[in-house]
C-alpha cells in the first residue's frame, strides 16, 4: 500500500535531573557539594532521503518520541545527553502543523535536515549552586520537558515528467519502455494503484525523472476514481506527458480524452495549465489508429509539435519522444533536482 499522508505525535526527549550529592574522601571532611548536571534530551529532526519514495514506514506510528537524557552524577558528572531521532522522509514531502495545516517545512531538497521538537535542557547539581557565601548547598533542579508537537506528514512526487492519462492509456509500458524500472502493466482499467517513479537515462550521462500517475478518470477533481489521492502528484512534476490511447477499443474519442484530462487537470488547479506539456498518442501498431490519428491531427487545437504518435508495446517512434522530454527538461530547468 502506497502512503503519502500520515499524522505524528512528536516528543522530544526530556532533560536529565541534576542531583545532590558531597565528596567523602578521608582527609577531606569538607569535601563540598559534587553533584553533576543532567543531560540534554534528544532532538527529533526531519530529513529528505532519495532512497525513500513513500512514507510506508511510518504508516503505523503514531508517536515517536527521542530518548531522555540522564541523571548526573557524583563528582561532577554530567549525564549523557539523550539520542536523537532523526525521521527519514523522500523529497518533496511538506511538514505541516496538524491543527492549523500551515506548512512549517518544504522538503524538496537531497540531504536537507531541519529541527522539528527541541529536546530538554538538562537540571542542574548542587554543584552548580555553590557560592562563597553558601558553600554546601542542598539543592538540585529537574530537568526540563522536551517539546511535543503533532505533525502531518504530506508527500507530493517529485519527477520532472508527470505521466497523465486515462485507466489502460499505456502508462505504465511506456515507462517501462523509456526508463529503469518493471512497471506494472495489465490489460485493465486501474493496473496502476500507487504512483512509480524512475528515471530515463541519457548518452550524457544525464538523467529525467519521470512519475506515472495512476489513471484519472472524468470528476477526478472530485474525488471519482483514485481522485484526490494522486491528483496532487501531478503538482510537482515540471512537465506533463499526456498518453492518449488511439485504439479507441477502450475509449471511442481520443481527442475528447485529451480535453477532458485537461480539463479535470484545470479544475483541480490552474496553475497545472500553465505547465509545459507533450501528447503521446499511444497504440499506433492498432489497426484503427490510423484514421484516428489523423481526426486528432486536424482538431488539435495546439501546436502539432507537441504530438508524438507512438507504440510503447512495440517500442516504436520512443527515441523522438525521449529527445522531446529531454529537451524540455533542459529549458525549463530542474527546480526540484
Amino acid at each position: 500500500m502506497f502512503v503519502d499522508q500520515v499524522k505524528l505525535e512528536l516528543r522530544a526527549g526530556k532533560g536529565g535531573d541534576g542531583v545532590v550529592a558531597w565528596r567523602r574522601e578521608k582527609y577531606l571532611p569538607k569535601g563540598g557539594p559534587t553533584g553533576g548536571n543532567g543531560g540534554f534530551g534528544g532532538c527529533i529532526y526531519c530529513e529528505a532521503d532519495p532512497n525513500i519514495n513513500s512514507l510506508d514506514h511510518l504508516a503505523n506510528q503514531r508517536v515517536l518520541s527521542a530518548e531522555n537524557g540522564r541523571c548526573g552524577g557524583p563528582n561532577q558528572q554530567n549525564g549523557r545527553r539523550g539520542k536523537d531521532l532523526v525521521i527519514k522522509v523522500p523529497l518533496g514531502t511538506l511538514v505541516k502543523d496538524a491543527k492549523t495545516q500551515s506548512i512549517i517545512f518544504d522538503m524538496s531538497e537531497e540531504k536537507e535536515k531541519v529541527l522539528l521538537c527541541q529536546g530538554g535542557k538538562g537540571g542542574l547539581g548542587n554543584a552548580f549552586f555553590k557560592t562563597p557565601r553558601n558553600r554546601a548547598p542542598n539543592k538540585c533542579t529537574p530537568g526540563k520537558f522536551g517539546e511535543t508537537q503533532s505533525f502531518e506528514l504530506e508527500l507530493k512526487l517529485i519527477a520532472d515528467v508527470g505521466l497523465v492519462g486515462f485507466p489502460n492509456a499505456g502508462k505504465s509500458t511506456l515507462l517501462t519502455a523509456v526508463a529503469n524500472i518493471d512497471a506494472k502493466a495489465g490489460s485493465y482499467p486501474f493496473t496502476t494503484l500507487s504512483p512509480n517513479i524512475s528515471y530515463m537515462e541519457f548518452d550524457d550521462f544525464s538523467r529525467i525523472y519521470i512519475a506515472d500517475i495512476p489513471g484519472i478518470i472524468e470528476k477526478a477533481h472530485l474525488n471519482k476514481g483514485l481522485g484526490l489521492a494522486f491528483l496532487k502528484h501531478i503538482e510537482r512534476c515540471n512537465t506533463l506527458l499526456y498518453v492518449i490511447d488511439l485504439s479507441t477499443e477502450e475509449r471511442e474519442d481520443p481527442l475528447q480524452d485529451f480535453l477532458t484530462l485537461r480539463d479535470e487537470l484545470g479544475k483541480y488547479s490552474k496553475k497545472l495549465l500553465e505547465k509545459p506539456f507533450i501528447v503521446a498518442l499511444n497504440k499506433i501498431d492498432k489497426e484503427s489508429s490510423t484514421s484516428t490519428l489523423e481526426m486528432f491531427r486536424s482538431n488539435y487545437a495546439f501546436e502539432g509539435s507537441s504530438l508524438y504518435p507512438i507504440s510503447a508495446k512495440e517500442q516504436s517512434n520512443l527515441s523522438s519522444l525521449k529527445e522531446a522530454l529531454k529537451t524540455i527538461a533542459q529549458r525549463d530547468g530542474k527546480k526540484y533536482r
